[in-house]
């Protein structure tokens, strides 16, 4: 391996990471949320395995909107006029991004629950 070539990977893909978040709509509301768990999360001093599956679920739903925009670059640049398999291509991305976002909402039902009933005083 070069000298220097893993750093000018790791800033490759903050660079990734950077034109997502700038030309993104999705991954700006994902940052957002995730900003919210996190600092919910702070809040109700969750046990650090309470954390472990938030942060995982973060991860995921944010890698996947990455691989959706890598993807939809890719696509538009192989394809820039309207072709049904690049539709489909687009689209499976995009569920897979729904999919991860669906779990990491369950995901966050399922480790806030407990914590928000015994602040809220319900026990539930």
């Amino acid at each position: 391996m070069r000298r220097g070539s893993l750093i000018a990977s790791f800033g490759y893909a903050v660079q990734g990471v950077c034109y997502a978040f700038r030309t993104q709509r999705n991954m700006r509301i994902h940052t957002a949320a995730a900003v919210a768990v996190i600092t919910a999360a702070a809040l109700l001093h969750l046990s650090w395995s309470r954390w472990v599956v938030l942060l995982l679920a973060i991860t995921l739903v944010m890698a996947m909107e990455l691989m959706n925009t890598a993807l939809e670059s890719v696509v538009d640049l192989a394809s820039p006029e309207l072709h049904p398999l690049a539709k489909a291509a687009k689209d499976t991305a995009a569920g897979a991004v729904l999919l991860a976002a669906v779990f990491a909402v369950a995901a966050g039902i399922i480790v806030f629950y407990r914590p928000l009933m015994d602040l809220l005083g319900s026990g539930g």
